[in-house]
Parts: C-alpha cells; structure tokens; sequence
C-alpha cells in the first residue's frame, strides 16, 4: 500500500520511450495483476510500493523489477499506473507527472472527483494523466491474490478530460488492450453513474444482506440461520468478504450517486414487497422474468448477444469430471460462453451450468449426452 507521506525520493526521471518499460506504484492485487499481464504481453516493468514487505512479495510473484524508490521506479517508463488507494491517487499522480515524462494512469474505482484533484494539482502536466479503472478485481487483496487472468478480457474504462492529450489517451488503451482488456472511453462522471449501480450499489447490497442475515443469527442462535445458507446465498453475499477499509474510500468518494442508486434498488424491493403482500403472482412473476432475461446478457460476449442456451449438469465431486466436460465441448468445438459450478449444500455433487450460443444449444445437448452426462436446458 502506497501513501505520499512515505514516498522515498530519487532522482527526477528520464524522458519515457514508446518502446520502453512501464512502472506500477502500489503492488497489491491490481499492481501486481497488471505486472503479471504486461509480463505475458513482453513490456518490461517496474515496481515500487510503501510497504517493503509488499513489494518484495510482489516482485517474488511477478516479473517486476522492484525499485527503491518512485523516482527509480518511474525513470524512462512510458506509463505509469498508480495503483494505491484511492485517496492517495490525486497526490501520488501529480508528484509523477511533475517528474517525469511519463504517460500517468490510475486504476481506481471513482473517477470524477479523483480527475478533478489531478487536474488541479498538476495543471498542464495533467495532459499526460487518463483516469483508467480496469472493471476487474476480487474480494481478495495483496499481490498473492493478483493474476494475469484478472485483466484478461475485462472493461477498462479509460475517462480523459477535454485537456487530455489524445496521443496520451491512445497510449495507455494500446498498452491495456495489449493485456487483453477491452478499452472504453467514457467522460468522469458517467463512469461514476454507471458504476455506483454495476460495482458500488452490489457491494454495498451484499454487505448489507450478509450484516443482516448474521444479526438475525446471532438474535436467535437456535435457529442456526448461517447454517443453513447454501449456494445461493453464499454466491450473493461473496462481496461482504471484501476489505472494509477500501470500500469505505470507494463508497465515500461516490457517495452521491451511490446514494442516488441504494433509493432507486430501495424503491424496486418496496415494489416486490408491496406484490407480495396483495399476493399479486402476476407482478412476482414479471419481476422475475425480466430478471432472468437480463442475466442471460451478463454471461454473453457481444458477438453472440442474440441469444444462448443455459444447460445444468450434474457433476460428481470428483478429480477429472470437469475436465472431461470441457475436453468433450472443445472436441466437437462447441464454445463455452461461462460456466459457473453449483455445490451441493450436502458435498460430494453439484451442478454445472453451461452457457452457449443458442445455435450451438442442441450440438451442446448432444455432446454432454454422448460423454455420459445428463444435461437438462433451462433456457
């Protein structure tokens, strides 16, 4: 974790080259998945972080280069990603561009606000700055958590300013899809829109789900309420897991929209309430539909958005099961477009739900049938 106070200095750094390394300043979990994906991209990295412990962690996990400083790290990178916490972002961000010429990134969860600090602390210099937030993480954190895979066809929404350098801009999204993400461009704000209902407003509903359920359990211990909480709640509730300390910066510095997200997610439940308490099936019932429907659009890629299939599989928990599912798809070459595994509350069994292209749905069927597997459509 990086802050400004406990910055060691160096000497100011060299002119970037289009060829040369990158650095990271902050080495958890996004840091060190971004050292690791330049890594397989062939771009060389350094890295420097307050905490020496974490920065000597990162640089055993990953190719980076560790630095002794910021100034060390920096010197002759074409791009600098901070990757610190958010509120040290607009200090850290301003201090590299002072000293360098680097092109300078972040990776935070608020743009507007972080973007506007830039702005006003670097002043010409944050020409070189592109607020940039890869839609890629874990409720895990530190570098022992970090993955080339996690950047791996994930958004990464790059947010420049009407002063943003268009050669810096292009930049940062020729070195970012280089690792396999997908750039987007979007204004500050919008991003923070989209994001308070896509990101923040499902952290903040699944900790509440997870504080409530666990006050309800321990109210009335003999009614064991976790005890009995299987796959779906635990699949609701894995954000609560997250680190409170940087969602509290997050949750904060979008508070606003935020806000505005909590009072509209509130005005839709008090709906469902309200459906239930006058027993209305019908109201229930279209909720529901236009839910499923809209998931179906999470687990497909924009080239197959017209429609796909959702099998469930049972599967014993066993070594090799999976892989002789799988093994048996890419044989025939049908694509699996997600696939997520439901546990048995009970162990020892569960359930695969396969998603395809819906003009593969029947081959898919065809396929687990003939590799000894009882599919069953759902959709």
């Amino acid at each position: 974790m990086t802050s400004p106070e406990s910055e060691t200095e160096g000497a100011p750094a060299g002119p970037a080259s289009e060829s040369g390394p990158i650095a990271v300043v902050g080495t958890g979990l996004i840091g060190t998945s971004v050292a690791l994906a330049a890594s397989v991209a062939g771009v060389a990295v350094r890295g420097w972080d307050a905490d020496a412990g974490v920065l000597s962690r990162a640089a055993t996990l990953s190719p980076l280069e560790p630095a002794g400083s910021i100034g060390a790290a920096v010197d002759g990178a074409r791009v600098v990603f901070v990757c610190t916490p958010l509120a040290d972002v607009p200090a850290l961000a301003s201090k590299v561009l002072s000293r360098s010429d680097a092109v300078v990134s972040d990776v935070g969860s608020v743009k507007g606000p972080v973007v506007d600090e830039v702005v006003r602390a670097a002043g010409s210099d944050a020409a070189r700055f592109v607020g940039g937030h890869p839609m890629a993480g874990s409720e895990r954190t530190g570098p022992e958590a970090a993955a080339a895979t996690l950047l791996d066809g994930a958004t990464w929404v790059l947010t420049p300013t009407g002063g943003t350098n268009p050669a810096a801009v292009e930049r940062v999204r020729a070195l970012v899809e280089s690792f396999g993400a997908r750039a987007v461009v979007m204004a500050p704000d919008a991003h923070d829109r989209a994001v308070a209902l896509v990101s923040h407003l499902p952290q903040l509903v699944s900790s509440a789900l997870m504080a409530f359920a666990t006050r309800e359990h321990e109210a009335v211990p003999e009614s064991d309420v976790l005890g009995l909480a299987a796959g779906g709640f635990r699949d609701l509730t894995r954000l609560a897991g997250s680190s409170p300390e940087l969602w509290e910066q997050i949750l904060l510095g979008n508070a606003r929209a935020v806000s505005r997200e909590v009072s509209r997610f509130a005005d839709l439940l008090l709906t469902a309430r309200d459906a239930l308490d006058a027993m209305s099936g019908g109201l229930v019932v279209e909720l529901l539909e236009e839910a499923r429907d809209g998931r179906l659009l999470l687990a497909t890629k924009p080239n197959v958005r017209s429609g796909v299939v959702v099998l469930q599989v049972p599967i014993p928990d066993r070594p090799g099961v999976l892989a002789r599912l799988t093994a048996a798809m890419a044989e025939r070459e049908v694509n699996i477009e997600d696939l997520q595994i439901v546990h048995a509350a009970d162990g020892g069994r569960g359930n695969a739900h396969v998603t395809v292209a819906a003009d593969q749905g029947d081959e898919a069927l065809q396929v687990l049938r003939e590799a000894g597997f009882v599919p069953v459509r759902l959709t």
